[in-house]
């Protein structure tokens, strides 16, 4: 009866600090919820695969493509433009330059998870656009 009552202190204890260690898992963005985390470094892995193709784009063909032009040419490997709810865009500017961007619709009204719109652009730099 004893071993059984520590067995069950011990299993208390362990539940305690499992539950304690999950509200203190850390958020990739201020404001997200850590489940967001998984989702949050896929898009901006898409957006450093983008940004690579597009280079690789401009450097083959002197000009600048949409996604859906970098995915029908083979040149991203991403069968859609989007991942969660992010969709992905590339503007194209003059002398080689882009911005790619990642956007989600709105978080619902009363809703504590936001949804960060990133970029990147010909330096390779990930950001989040305010």
């Amino acid at each position: 009866m004893r071993a059984l009552a520590l067995l069950l202190v011990f299993v208390g204890i362990a539940f305690g600090i499992y539950q304690y260690s999950l509200k203190k898992m850390p958020a990739t963005d201020a404001g997200t919820a850590p489940t967001q985390a998984i989702s949050l470094t896929g898009v901006r892995g898409d957006l450093l695969q983008i940004a690579q193709a597009e280079r690789s784009f401009l450097a083959l063909n002197d000009h600048c493509a949409t996604v859906d032009e970098l995915i029908s040419s083979n040149s991203l490997t991403m069968r859609q433009p989007e991942r969660d709810g992010y969709t992905y865009t590339v503007q194209c500017g003059s002398a080689g330059n882009f911005i790619a961007t990642a956007h989600h619709p709105g978080a619902p009204t009363n809703s504590e998870i936001r949804y960060p719109t990133l970029s990147i652009d010909q330096s390779m730099q990930v950001t989040e656009i305010q």
